[in-house]
């Protein structure tokens, strides 16, 4: 891990009071470490741990990613309400889900508008709205 990836990973979590332990640098480094935002599966984010020499588990990895969404560091998108995928862009925005190769990417929020939405059913409120939008190469 370069210098510069290991202090991004440190800020990142600093932003949120999280102590750096091993682990937690080790993904957040390999999450934010180039400054770009990732959206990443447990068992992606594994793999590229893995790849580059890291001694973390599985379920290490699945505890981690909850405890960033916990601390608002990254947000959960579920796509068939099956498959999570974790986003570290944690702005409100939609999403392109590529059924061809199962991949996550931003959509365009300025060119995407709501006009209405449902009213909540009694004793309920809206928290949020999680805009997923399917795509088949042609």
């Amino acid at each position: 891990m370069t210098p510069e990836a290991k202090q991004r990973g440190t800020d990142w979590l600093d932003t949120a009071g999280l102590r750096p332990t091993r682990q937690r640098l080790s993904l957040a480094s390999l999450l934010v470490g180039d400054g770009q935002n990732r959206h990443v599966t447990a068992e992606s984010l594994f793999a590229a741990a893995k790849t580059r020499g890291e001694k973390v588990s599985l379920a290490t990895v699945y505890n981690t990613l909850r405890a960033f969404c916990d601390a608002g560091l990254m947000q959960e998108v579920t796509v068939d309400g099956s498959k999570s995928y974790f986003d570290t862009n944690t702005h409100d925005h939609p999403h392109f889900f590529w059924e061809d190769d199962g991949t996550l990417t931003d959509a365009p929020s300025d060119q995407l508008e709501i006009l209405r939405l449902p009213d909540a059913p009694e004793g309920a409120q809206i928290t949020s709205v999680d805009v997923v939008i399917r795509l088949r190469r042609s």
